[in-house]
């Protein structure tokens, strides 16, 4: 897992424990004024583990010809 990776669930980790610790400790609606943000957050984490890096295209760099420009 790349050091990337690694600092993303390390984050996810720290803030699911803290929003756990607030409820424990009686802070139930200052976390449940998080929990948008929290699904957010973890959408976001997710997404970033899970899409592949040669997927992606720098926006800097112009398209390939389609095929209908191709075949002219």
């Amino acid at each position: 897992m790349s050091s990337k990776k690694v600092v993303i669930v390390a984050v996810l980790a720290a803030v699911l424990t803290w929003s756990t610790a607030m409820i424990v400790l009686g802070h139930a609606a200052a976390a449940a004024v998080l929990l948008p943000s929290l699904g957010l957050l973890v959408q976001q984490i997710v997404q970033a583990l899970t899409t592949s890096e040669e997927g992606t295209r720098r926006t800097d760099e112009p398209a390939g010809p389609t095929d209908r420009e191709a075949a002219r």
